[in-house]
């Protein structure tokens, strides 16, 4: 175990049957300023008894109510209970931890985030990369304790990657790369200036948790990202708007939408969306 002069920190559970990448992850965790503890398991059973451990000794003085393990990063193939296994168990508890995968299976990518994972870090990973999920635990866990919602929505300083599969293979998409997205039934068809990618995300889970990055939802159909839009149309049909970033694109603007949509464009110079 290793600790930190930082009781107000993250204690995290790194899980990983190959004892190097073990001892790198605990390495890179304990390095971090968030992070008050580093606990280890050589598998997932293990893991799982650490977790439903109260030992003081091993986790300090912690309400009744607050998880002893605020985030669990684990691979995904591991002996026994996998990766995978272990975090359908946690989603049974009533303060599940956070859930990171740190892996070298990246065809796992997708499952991973349909099981609850917060975030997917492929191998080797580095401190900076580190960091950035442990930022995001850590304001889920500030959010929490102050009666905010749980799961934080992405800034627009995070840049979301998203896994899409396309004939076996799972390639990850950065959130900046997406110009609009397309709601298809209880999926969503993300459009790049390469291509488009279908994902299993409702369009109104995307309008969520990209506000805050620029996304807004113009249409019961789309959502666009605003610093891309070049143009405001008006027509005797109603409005449209005009993407940028690529081959223009038109895409109609619903009535219900036009106010805000213009609000926000108002607003955008002095927000300075287009520098995100």
């Amino acid at each position: 175990m290793s600790t930190r002069e930082n009781p107000a920190g993250l204690v995290v559970l790194a899980v990983d049957d190959e004892m190097a990448w073990l001892d790198e992850m605990k390495y890179l965790l304990g390095g971090n300023p968030r992070v008050a503890r580093v606990l280890t398991a050589f598998d997932a059973a293990e893991a799982l008894r650490l977790l439903r451990s109260d030992d003081p000794d091993l986790f300090g003085q912690r309400d009744a109510d607050e998880s002893t393990v605020d985030a669990v990063f684990a691979d995904v193939s591991m002996p026994g209970l996998s990766g995978m296994e272990l975090a359908r168990v946690l989603t049974a508890f009533r303060n599940p931890p956070a859930l990171v995968f740190i892996t070298g299976h990246e065809e796992n990518a997708l499952e991973a985030f349909e099981v609850g994972a917060l975030d997917y870090i492929m191998k080797p990973a580095n401190a900076e990369r580190i960091d950035r999920a442990l930022r995001t635990i850590e304001k889920n866990k500030q959010q929490a304790a102050g009666g905010a919602r749980a799961l934080e929505a992405p800034t627009p300083d995070d840049d979301e990657v998203i896994p899409v599969e396309l004939a076996g293979t799972t390639r990850m998409i950065p959130r900046k790369e997406v110009r609009w997205v397309e709601a298809q039934g209880d999926y969503a068809r993300l459009h790049t200036t390469d291509g488009s990618h279908l994902v299993r995300i409702p369009l109104a889970q995307l309008e969520e948790r990209w506000a805050d990055a620029g996304f807004l939802r113009i249409h019961r159909s789309f959502l666009v990202s605003l610093p891309l839009v070049t143009e405001l149309r008006m027509s005797s049909s109603g409005y449209s708007v005009v993407l940028g970033g690529g081959q223009p694109k038109e895409l109609p603007v619903s009535r219900r939408h036009t106010r805000e949509l213009k609000d926000r464009l108002v607003r955008a110079p002095r927000q300075n969306w287009g520098q995100q």
